[in-house]
């Protein structure tokens, strides 16, 4: 990570010529524009500006119709992007780039965009932090490699694309020693970027991979997720391969998920699902918290499944959840409790999938989780099998 004077002397040494500013859109893309370094560290590390309709559109760009914040009729004016400095940080796969992710305020008066994904979940963050807590959250991404480019498997109508292994590589050392070159890629270069890397691995299906970084604050997780998924589209890129986040690339292929680990703490840093005297070590606020994701799932899938594609990958005996029950160490629940009865037990949510938009399904999780605590939400009974 960089400090705004780092990057002034990265940039007067000639060792970064070019910054990435973007904002994160409603499908957690990263949307923006490359500028050169003297001119962001002239004027555009305060602010800089982008067209008001990033997020009123759909997968293809495509303006939507229907919102009052962007349209047509209002001839889709501007927001100010404001550059989060605590997000500067070096990308190493580009020659002499940085990059930099903002918040979104109004061109006018400067008021935040209160529906964009990083504010949306910043004030959840802030209800939480009123009620005493902070939360600490981890994704597990899964994807799909292929040897193909983008351009030969868009020319295959993405019909007779290859995915990089012929068989299920799920932990398979041997079959993931073929794609080290590109994983190493992925881990160093995240790593280098600031982003604390724990591993990849092959996962249940011909081609599919995961990767997990370090457990941390929700907002920092939730950057670097997006971050990450960007990252590694452009590293495949560089490599002449292709990567897809799809929940579901194939119907006879698995779905790749977003798994996401969450837990509370409190002020003090206390661990706060934590009570050792209690069943399965969970404290009282862990148990409304659960109970609270389970009594709002109904309407979490909007954030957990956001596209069509999404529902593809609930099939059973997939790993991929199909009820909304939670239960003890166990891969086929929705909510699964992991390390009960130790300092660092946690919910894991496995209804997401790979193509959700990190800011609102965390922020969705904790609204939900708050509304157990505040109503104080009753936890069903553990399920097994």
């Amino acid at each position: 990570m960089l400090t705004l004077e780092e990057l002034k002397k990265l940039v007067l040494k000639g060792s970064v010529d070019t910054v990435v500013v973007s904002i994160p859109d409603m499908q957690g893309r990263l949307m923006g524009k490359r500028f050169h370094a003297k001119h962001f560290m002239d004027s555009a590390w305060k602010e800089t500006h982008c067209c008001n309709y990033l997020l009123a559109t759909d997968l293809d760009m495509t303006p939507v119709e229907g919102f009052h914040s962007a349209s047509w009729s209002a001839g889709y004016g501007d927001y100010s992007m404001i550059p989060d400095l605590t997000t500067l940080r070096i990308v190493p796969w580009f020659e002499k780039t940085a990059a930099v992710i903002c918040d979104l305020v109004n061109h006018q008066d400067h008021k935040p965009i209160t529906f964009s994904p990083r504010f949306i979940l910043k004030r959840q963050l802030e209800r939480l932090s009123d009620a005493g807590f902070s939360a600490k959250f981890a994704t597990e991404l899964e994807f799909f490699l292929f040897k193909e480019t983008y351009e030969e498997a868009r020319s295959a109508k993405y019909e007779t694309i290859t995915p990089a292994s012929e068989y299920n590589q799920d932990y398979n050392i041997f079959q993931t020693s073929k794609e080290e070159i590109f994983l190493r890629t992925i881990r160093n270069g995240l790593f280098d970027a600031g982003i604390e890397v724990e591993s990849t691995k092959g996962e249940a299906n011909a081609g599919q991979l995961e990767i997990n970084i370090a457990y941390d604050d929700a907002l920092k997780t939730a950057d670097n997720h997006v971050f990450i998924k960007n990252a590694i589209k452009e590293m495949a890129f560089l490599n002449g391969k292709s990567v897809t986040f799809l929940a579901k690339w194939h119907g006879a292929a698995a779905g790749s998920s977003c798994h996401i680990h969450q837990s509370l703490v409190s002020g003090d840093q206390t661990p706060s699902f934590v009570d050792a005297r209690a069943r399965y070590g969970m404290s009282e606020v862990m148990e409304h918290y659960l109970a609270g994701l389970i009594e709002c799932s109904d309407d979490l899938m909007l954030f957990m499944a956001p596209n069509i594609n999404s529902y593809k990958r609930f099939v059973k005996n997939t790993f991929a959840p199909t009820t909304s029950h939670w239960s003890i160490d166990n891969r086929t629940a929705g909510f699964r409790l992991v390390d009960p009865n130790s300092s660092s037990i946690r919910i894991e949510n496995r209804i997401g999938g790979a193509d959700l938009n990190p800011y609102l399904a965390m922020a969705a999780q904790i609204a939900a989780g708050l509304y157990g605590i505040e109503n104080k939400i009753e936890l069903p009974e553990v399920c097994d099998g």
